[in-house]
């Protein structure tokens, strides 16, 4: 699967109308509404901000207010055939006084998300079981030499009372064995599944 790395935006013009389009990385319709409200509230002068997202939760789209599947589907249409997952778009329009006809929606809409798609990079992402891993400072080198000699990834560290590293392997190797010798020393957890760009 595929998604973008970071956030990104872009801008056309079409018949003096003004089409801004955003995307963004979300990995939950949580996430994505989030932003869309975020935008809302940025863009509460524009004409129209109009939806689409796929996240590992679900997907759906919004024309706001444009006339009924010339906005939000023709821009869920290109995030599809992009093959792109964990991703949200919205469009937002400032109308410039032309009228662009069913039609023209559809094409500026569909254009406006490739042009954006067109801007972004692009990485690969995939499903991996991720663990948590805690111990005392004095197990810091221990810990990280367990992790660099299995290849597995370190996403997240904490330092507080303790030290937290969350990690995953390469091939969803166990990773509850790996470290089982250092039992009461090395607490191992699993704890969640979750989609990361491929390593």
């Amino acid at each position: 699967m595929k998604t973008i790395k970071k956030a990104v935006q872009c801008e056309i013009n079409v018949k003096k109308s003004q089409f801004i389009c955003a995307l963004f990385p979300t990995k939950t319709k949580k996430e994505s509404k989030e932003i869309i409200q975020k935008l809302n509230e940025q863009y509460s002068d524009a004409t129209h901000n109009c939806t689409a997202y796929i996240t590992s939760d679900g997907e759906g789209f919004d024309d706001d207010g444009e006339p009924g599947g010339t906005a939000g589907k023709p821009m869920i249409n290109v995030l599809r055939k992009n093959e792109l997952h964990n991703i949200t778009a919205v469009v937002t329009r400032y109308f410039g006084g032309i009228k662009l006809g069913a039609g023209g929606l559809v094409r500026a809409y569909s254009k406006s998300v490739m042009e954006a798609v067109g801007e972004a990079e692009i990485v690969e992402i995939e499903e991996y079981d991720v663990y948590q891993i805690t111990f005392e400072y004095s197990n810091i080198k221990t810990a990280d030499a367990e992790v660099r000699n299995n290849q597995l990834t370190t996403i997240n560290k904490d330092y507080t009372d303790k030290v937290s590293y969350e990690i995953v392997s390469k091939e969803n190797r166990d990773i509850e064995k790996i470290f089982e010798k250092y039992s009461g020393e090395i607490i191992v957890e699993y704890k969640n599944k979750q989609f990361l760009e491929k390593i």
